[in-house]
This record gives C-alpha cells, structure tokens and sequence, in this order.
C-alpha cells in the first residue's frame, strides 16, 4: 500500500477544512444576521471601548457591558419599536380603521382620469403592504427568535470587545493574506462599516424628521408614521424621503388644498432633496464614501436575507466582498511579481 506524500496529505486536510467549514457555514445560517449584527457593532464601538480601557483604565468586562447597554438603548430598542410601529400601523391600514379607503378612492379617480390606471393607488398600496410584510418577517414571527438573536450577537460581541486585543492577534495570525494587506482590509472595512450604517444611519434620520416635521405642518395624517417610513427608504439612494412628498402633494390637492400640496412636494424635491445631497458630501468627506450602485444592489441582496436590516446589512455584506476581491487581487499581482523575479534569468 503507498505511503501518502507530504502535499498529499496536506490535501486531504484542507479538503476536509471545506466541507466541514461548509457544513458549519450551513448550519450557522439561522444565526448569520447575529454573527454580522456583532461584527457591526464591534466597528463602530471598538474605538470607544479602547478610549474608556486603555486610556481611563476601566476593566474590560465592565467596559464591554457598558458599550453591549448602550447599543442596547441607542440602536437596537428604537430600532424594534419603529419597526413595531410601522407594522401595527400598516395592520391599521388593512382593517379600514382609517379615512385611507376614502383617499384611495380620490387618487384612483384622479389616475383613472388623466393616466388611464383606475386602480393604481389600491393596487400599489397592496403591493406596499405585501412588500412591507416580507420587509419585517423576524418581528411578524416569534419574539423567541428576536430574542435568541440578540442574546447570541451581544454574547458574541462581549467576548470580541473584552478579549479584543487576542481576539485581533488572532485573525491576523490566521489571515490568508500579509499582515499588511490585513491592516489595510482592517481600515477599508471600517471605513465601510462607518459610512454605510453610522453615516447612512444619520442621512435616514435627519430625512425621516424632515419630512415628519413638513408633513404635520401641512396636515398630512399621521406625519410620526410617515417619518419612520421616510427613514428606512432612505436607505435606498435616489428614492429617499423626498419620494413621499409627491403622493402626499397629490392627496393635498385632491383635497382641493393646491398651494399646500406645491408646498409639500417642492420642500421634499427641493429641500429635503439638495439637503440629502449636502449632507452626502459631509458625511463621505468626514467618513467615507459608499458607491450608490453599492447601496441599491446590497439592499436588493439584504432584504431577501435579513429583511428589514436588509437595508443596512446588504450594503455592508456586498462592500466587505469587494474588499475581499480587491486584497485577493492585490495579492496575486504581488505572488506573480514574485514568481517572475525567481524565473529571471542568470538568477
């Protein structure tokens, strides 16, 4: 019987690495969006976490608690709540408890009329409801299930902070690429991290207040609930807030308030608009820069995946593969440099 050679044997093992690093991959799936949710967090806390540790000396497990509550009560508790809200509400909108059939009726005239689609508001506000339930299927479902996925991502995400300094070693030990390259991949993917949720985050939440705040002036209903859908659709780039004033601009002027409902639409095209703009350009130059095209493709990844944190996750999922692509590339270019030196003739 042969004897396996040194390469043979090393190709066995990293067979085996694969297909079990698959199996786990597969079975990992249910909780992938906790794994990523930490991974998150951990970019955007890990320089506070340094600053209250190393330069004010707190203990780490202490310091990894306070940075697990304050995400807690900053992000992830509105975040449930709004999402909460926007769902109860749309729930409120299919059991009629509204006036919206009625504006419904008047817009579906007015479409009938001069665009020849006599049902185009009841069918896109199905079409928005369908779409809205499949946007939030972790809150439609069990509260066990938010449950487990947020103790797993902040069971994750105290180890990753309290032990941050072997937990760091540790991936540059066992990266597949220069501990330069790794550096390197380490700033990008903050940088990524960064303009994708903390400055997306603000861009949506600055819009989404906008629009409640033009909305509740001019008397559009239920202006809050409005805000919120503001927040999340500007996520989307191009789309934003500002898309909201047209059909609210439509409603006013059906109600035979003209000037009120040009008033909406030029403050969401125009304000709201060139504002969203301004703030890009702030916000990039101070953080980094998202590509559009990246944003609308990730979210079209994201939400088949994550649902709701679709919005923030696909975009953050596809800028971490280019990264990936652009280190790979960096290093074959480098591996092929190398390879020719050695072939050089007379060396």
């Amino acid at each position: 019987m042969p004897v396996l050679s040194h390469q043979q044997r090393n190709n066995i093992i990293l067979v085996s690495i694969i297909v079990l690093g698959c199996f786990l991959l597969y079975a990992l799936s249910a909780i992938f969006s906790a794994i990523l949710g930490a991974i998150v967090l951990y970019v955007m806390f890990r320089p506070l976490y340094l600053s209250i540790t190393e330069k004010r000396g707190w203990n780490k497990g202490l310091s990894a608690l306070v940075i697990i509550v304050l995400s807690l009560f900053a992000i992830v508790i509105p975040f449930l709540l709004l999402s909460i809200l926007v769902i109860n509400k749309i729930i409120s909108f299919k059991s009629n408890t509204l006036p919206i059939e009625s504006w419904v009726d008047k817009i579906d005239m007015y479409t009938s009329e001069y665009m020849n689609q006599p049902r185009f508001a009841e069918d896109t506000l199905h079409k928005l409801g369908t779409y809205a339930a499949d946007l939030f299927p972790s809150l439609l479902g069990s509260a066990a299930n938010i449950i487990l996925t947020l103790l797993v991502m902040y069971f994750i995400l105290y180890f990753m902070l309290a032990e941050l300094r072997e937990f760091e070693a540790g991936l540059l030990r066992y990266a597949p690429f220069s501990e330069q390259h790794a550096l390197k991949f380490a700033m990008a993917l903050r940088n990524a991290t960064y303009s994708n949720v903390l400055g997306q985050g603000i861009i949506s939440l600055v819009q989404g207040v906008l629009l409640a705040n033009g909305f509740w002036i001019v008397g559009i209903p239920d202006a809050i609930f409005w805000g919120v859908i503001a927040t999340f659709i500007s996520f989307l780039p191009v789309v934003g807030a500002p898309t909201l004033s047209i059909p609210a601009g439509i409603y006013l002027m059906l109600l035979g308030r003209t000037w009120a409902g040009i008033g909406i639409m030029a403050y969401g095209l125009l304000f709201i608009g060139n504002l969203d703009h301004v703030l890009r350009m702030v916000i990039n130059k101070r953080i980094a820069n998202t590509h559009p095209i990246i944003s609308i493709i990730g979210v079209f990844i994201g939400i088949p995946l994550f649902g709701i944190l679709g919005l923030v996750f696909g975009p953050v999922l596809l800028s971490y593969f280019i990264l990936m692509t652009e280190i790979y590339q960096t290093n074959r270019l480098a591996a092929d440099r190398l390879e020719r030196i050695r072939t050089v003739p007379g060396e």
